[in-house]
C-alpha cells in the first residue's frame, strides 16, 4: 500500500510514498485500522489547499466523474451526475445505534451497536481495494473556536473530498489542533465499490460508484459515524447532517448547548439596530429564502450567517450565542431562481459543484425554476437529450449546488466570528394551508418549546400520503436528532431555565396559509420582511400584540401591509383561530406525544392542556 502525504507542493496520486502526515498516535492507529479493513491501494492525507482542490477536480474530470462547465459562464465549476439509485438521503437506511433503543426513541431507526458493527465490518472488508483512501481532517466552526468541534473523515470518494472543501474547514489547521490533543469525531465512508475483486482482478470504474446496499450509521456514545454504499450529499459528506446534527445534538445535550437544524440571520432596522435570529423550518418551507432574503420593505436589511445548521450556547453574559458550524451551502437547485432567491443564484456565479442538474448546450447549467422559459435543448441529469416536450424534468427534484458560504452576496462580514452572534429571537415555521396564523409570539419559553415540538406541514401531494394530513417535524429535527426526540424537548426546557430572563423570544410563522378559494393569502418571499419587522418591533417593545389561545398575534394595523395586495378580509383570515379545528389539532398532538410515552416533559403536556382550555373559553 502506498502512503502519500498530501501537502502543499505534493501530487495526489503520486507513486512515491512521502511518509505519514500526522504525529497523533490515536489518529495514526485509527487510519491504520481502517486501512487494514478496507484495503485501499493508497492513502492520501488531505491538506485543504486550493492546489489540492485543483488536483482532485482535474482527476475527477479525467475519470469522467465531473464535467467542467464553460468557464465563460461558470468559472471553476463542475457538474456531477449520480447513479439514479443514489439521489437523496436514505432515511430508512440511517441508524442511531445507541446502547439502548429508548435512547434513540420512536422516530429514529435503532440497531444494536455490537450487531451493527459486525454488519459494517463485513461490508467494509476490502471495500476500498484498488481505490485511494483519503484522510480529511476538518473543523466544524471556525478553527479553534470555543464551540467549534473537530472531525476526521476517511473516504474513498474524491467527489466527497472536493465537496468537503466547500462544506467544512478542511486540512492542516484542523489537524494541528488534533495533534495538540483536541478531541475529534471519527467518520468512515466508502462507496462500497472496490476496483479489485476478490480474485485480484481489476474491474472498470464507473462515473458514479455506489452500492445497492446502503448504511448511514451513528454511534452516539462513541461519537463515531460510518457510511457505506452511497456517494450522495448528506449520506457521504459526514461533516454535515451526520456530525453537525446527529452526533453534535448528543454532544450538545451532554455538554449543555444546542445543535439545531436552524438558519442564522442578522436583521437591521431602518434605525441601524441589529438583531440576530435563529429559525427552524422543515424542507420546502422557505428556509433558504429567509436565510438569503432581500427585504421588500424599505430601510430593512437581512444578512446571512448560516442557511442550515446552528450551534447555540449560553455565553458568559447569560445570553444565547450561536455559530454556523458549516463553511458552505449544500442547497436544493430546483425552484431557485432570480424571482425566488436571487441571492442564491448570484452565490453560484462560479467555484460551485452542481449535482444532478441539467447541462446547457453552451456548457452552463439549468434547472426548473432557474428561468421562466427552459432552453430549447438540454442534457438532463441522467445524461440524456431533453427538450421542453420530453414530458419529464431536466434536473432531478433533489439536485444540488455546493458552494462556499463566503461567496454569498448577503453574507455578514463577521459570519464566521469564533464567538458567534447573540440570539435575540427564535422562529419556528411550517407549511400550513390552514389553522396556523401568519405570525404568533409565544407567551413563555415553555409555550415556545411547545410550538417547536409541534411543527408540522400539511401534505400537499397524494404521493406524500393523505392530502391535508399533518407531517410532524418537531424543531425541523425529525431526521436529524441523534437521540430520543422527547429528551430533546426536555433539553430545550432546561436551556430555558438556565437562560432565564435572558432567553430569546420565540415566534412561529406560516407563510403558506390559503383562503377558501385555494389562493395563498400572503405574498411571501421579500415581503416576509414585514413579519420580521413586527418581530423586531416586539423585541424593542414598540409593537402591540393581542392574546389568542395559540399565542400573541399583531394588533390590528400593527403589521405593515402598505402597498400589498392583501385585503382586510385576507388579513383577518391570516390570523383567524378556529377553535373546532384547533381542538382537532390538539387531539392529533396528543396522539403524537403518546408515541413517546412518559418521556414527554410534563411542561409540554401542561401547554397542551392549557391550549385546550383556552380554546373552549
Amino acid at each position: 500500500m502506498t502512503i502519500i502525504q498530501h501537502s502543499r507542493g505534493s501530487t495526489a496520486g503520486s507513486d512515491e510514498p512521502q511518509g505519514r502526515s500526522t504525529t497523533d498516535a490515536r489518529l495514526l492507529a485509527w487510519v491504520d485500522q481502517v486501512a487494514a479493513l478496507t484495503k485501499p491501494e493508497s492513502i492520501v492525507w488531505c491538506d485543504g489547499s486550493l492546489a489540492e482542490f485543483d488536483r482532485i477536480t482535474r482527476l475527477l474530470v479525467a475519470e469522467g466523474k465531473l464535467i467542467r462547465l464553460n468557464p465563460e459562464w461558470r468559472p471553476n465549476s463542475f457538474l456531477a451526475r449520480t447513479d439514479p439509485s443514489d439521489v437523496a438521503r436514505v432515511e430508512d437506511r440511517t441508524f442511531i445505534c445507541s446502547a439502548e433503543p429508548d435512547a434513540a426513541g420512536p422516530t429514529n431507526n435503532w440497531r444494536d451497536p455490537t450487531e451493527m458493527r459486525a454488519v459494517l465490518d463485513a461490508l467494509l472488508d476490502g471495500s476500498m481495494r484498488g481505490r485511494v483512501m483519503y484522510v480529511v481532517p476538518f473543523s466544524m466552526g471556525p478553527v479553534g473556536g470555543a464551540l467549534s468541534r473537530l472531525g476526521v473523515q476517511i473516504t474513498d470518494s474524491a467527489y466527497v473530498v472536493a465537496s468537503m472543501h466547500a462544506m467544512a474547514r478542511t486540512g492542516r489547521e484542523a489537524l494541528e489542533l488534533i495533534e495538540r490533543g483536541e478531541s475529534w469525531v471519527p467518520a468512515v465512508h466508502s462507496v462500497g465499490m472496490p476496483l479489485i475483486d476478490e480474485r485480484g482482478r481489476r474491474v472498470d470504474d464507473v462515473a458514479w460508484p455506489c452500492n445497492e446496499t446502503k448504511y448511514i450509521v451513528h454511534f452516539p456514545e462513541d461519537r463515531e459515524i460510518v457510511s457505506y454504499g452511497s456517494g450522495y450529499g448528506g449520506n457521504s459528506l459526514l461533516a454535515k447532517k451526520a456530525f453537525a446534527l446527529r452526533i453534535a445534538s448528543v454532544m450538545a445535550r451532554d455538554e449543555g448547548w444546542l445543535a439545531e437544524h436552524m438558519l442564522l440571520v442578522r436583521i437591521t432596522s431602518p434605525e441601524g439596530q441589529a438583531y440576530h435570529v435563529a429559525a427552524a423550518f422543515p424542507s420546502a418551507c422557505g428556509k433558504t429564502n429567509l436565510a438569503m432574503m432581500r427585504p421588500a420593505l424599505p430601510g430593512w436589511s437581512v444578512e446571512t450567517i448560516g442557511d442550515d445548521i446552528a450551534w447555540l450556547r449560553p455565553g458568559d453574559d447569560g445570553r444565547l450565542w450561536a455559530i454556523n458550524p458549516e463553511n458552505g451551502f449544500f442547497g436544493v437547485a430546483p425552484g431557485t431562481g432570480m424571482g425566488t432567491n436571487p441571492t442564491a443564484v448570484e452565490t453560484m456565479w462560479g467555484n460551485t459543484i452542481f449535482t444532478n442538474v441539467a447541462l446547457r448546450d453552451d456548457g452552463d447549467v439549468w434547472w426548473e425554476g432557474l428561468t421562466d422559459t427552459p432552453p430549447a435543448h438540454l442534457i438532463d441529469w441522467r445524461g440524456e437529450d431533453w427538450t421542453p416536450e420530453s414530458g419529464r424534468v431536466a434536473a432531478h427534484p433533489n439536485s444540488r449546488f455546493t458552494v462556499a458560504a463566503a461567496q454569498c452576496p448577503s453574507i455578514a462580514d463577521d459570519w464566521d466570528a469564533a464567538e458567534g452572534v447573540p440570539i435575540d429571537a427564535i422562529i419556528f415555521g411550517g407549511r400550513r394551508a390552514t389553522n396556523v396564523p401568519l405570525v404568533t409570539e409565544a407567551g413563555s419559553w415553555e409555550q415556545g418549546v411547545f410550538m417547536g415540538a409541534t411543527i408540522a406541514s400539511e401534505r400537499t401531494a397524494a404521493a406524500e400520503g393523505e392530502l391535508g394530513e399533518l407531517r410532524r417535524d418537531p424543531f425541523a429535527m425529525l431526521p436529524f436528532c441523534g437521540y430520543n426526540m422527547a429528551d430533546h424537548w426536555a433539553h430545550w426546557l432546561r436551556m430555558g431555565e438556565r437562560l432565564g430572563a435572558s432567553a430569546p423570544a420565540i415566534f412561529r410563522v406560516n407563510w403558506f396559509r390559503k383562503g377558501e378559494d385555494g389562493r395563498y393569502l400572503w405574498p411571501g418571499f421579500g415581503e416576509n420582511a414585514r413579519v420580521l419587522a413586527w418581530i423586531v418591533r416586539r423585541l424593542e417593545g414598540e409593537a402591540g400584540a393581542m392574546r389568542t389561545p395559540v399565542g400573541l398575534v399583531p394588533l390590528e394595523r400593527e403589521l405593515d401591509i402598505d402597498g400589498l395586495d392583501v385585503t382586510e378580509a385576507d388579513l383577518d383570515e391570516l390570523f383567524a383561530v378556529d377553535p373546532e379545528q384547533w381542538i382537532a389539532e390538539c387531539d392529533s398532538t396528543e396522539e403524537y406525544f403518546d408515541r413517546f410515552g412518559n418521556r414527554v416533559p410534563q411542561a409540554l403536556r401542561a401547554e397542551l392542556a392549557s391550549l385546550r382550555y383556552h380554546l373552549t373559553l
